[in-house]
């Protein structure tokens, strides 16, 4: 994986992050974390024609690109078609999972518009949460918004990241899919405590 990153930064540079990125947010088992942190510290390198400017615009361009993709998927299609293609042999190439559709929809019903920003340091949901609120006709400039500044300080900080590090990037990569995952876990215990709390106050 990290062969065939290497290879598309290389040949296509700015727009090689683009894609990547883009395609990133459609197909979330490519990690950002290695994207990102690797793009960092390409710019180290005497013969890269890529700077952190370049790498934090592209990436961050791709990721709003393939946000916006995702969310007119969601404003065209209602939740049960969504959940019968990702049960279809696509969802099954996209190693994407009704579940992972059902949390983000939930997140979003949950806690709204501002769902779109700060889901965007979260693993698997950073991407998917575009689909719901597409469904939910969220505005697209308020979706715009809210995506580009989640996305342009997750690709500055891991950017920036990879570029002090080095060739340690890798463990920049580790770290912060660690840290995504104890968020995951302290928004899903909030949200648990929301639910209990408001069972209690009725």
């Amino acid at each position: 994986m990290n062969n065939f990153i290497t290879n598309i930064m290389n040949k296509y540079g700015f727009f090689g992050i683009l894609f990547l990125i883009a395609i990133e947010n459609i197909f979330p088992p490519i990690p950002s974390e290695v994207i990102l942190t690797l793009g960092g510290f390409m710019t180290t390198l005497e013969n890269s024609t890529l700077t952190l400017l370049s790498v934090i615009i592209s990436s961050t361009l791709g990721s709003i690109l393939g946000a916006i993709i995702l969310y007119f998927i969601g404003y065209i299609l209602n939740k049960e078609r969504i959940n019968k293609i990702l049960n279809s042999k696509i969802g099954k190439i996209l190693c994407l999972k009704e579940q992972d559709i059902n949390k983000s929809d939930n997140w979003f019903n949950k806690n709204g518009n501002l769902t779109v920003l700060y889901c965007r340091f979260i693993p698997i949901v950073r991407s998917l949460i575009s689909i719901p609120a597409g469904m939910n006709k969220m505005n697209f400039t308020i979706f715009l918004i809210y995506t580009s500044i989640g996305s342009l300080i997750w690709n500055i900080v891991l950017v920036t990241l990879g570029s002090l590090v080095g060739s340690n990037y890798m463990l920049v990569a580790r770290v912060f899919s660690k840290y995504s995952k104890i968020i995951l876990f302290l928004l899903i215990a909030l949200l648990i405590y929301k639910i209990i709390k408001k069972i209690r106050n009725k």
